[in-house]
């Protein structure tokens, strides 16, 4: 499966992510599926969804399984009392 999860509990990998994504992914969470880890929550967009895949092979050396992240841009609008559209 995934190797390197023994070496960082899941509660590490998900608050490591969450400092590198400084606040980009919403709703993060970390889980463990055959193969390797998926990666869920919602990002203000398509390049920090790969981000977060990239820290996670790279600097954590983790496999990812399925990256779940879905992109949500109007979410940042929504937060801040914007106009979502």
């Amino acid at each position: 499966m995934c190797e390197r999860v023994s070496e960082h509990s899941l509660e590490q990998v998900e608050a490591h992510l969450r400092q590198r994504l400084r606040g980009r992914v919403w709703a993060l969470r970390v889980s463990i599926r055959e193969g390797g880890v998926v990666l869920q929550g919602q990002a203000l967009s398509y390049y920090v969804k790969q981000l977060g895949q990239q820290i996670a092979m790279q600097e954590l050396r983790l496999t990812v399984a399925a990256n779940e992240i879905e992109v949500r841009p109007t979410v940042a609008a929504q937060d801040a009392g914007g106009d979502p559209g």
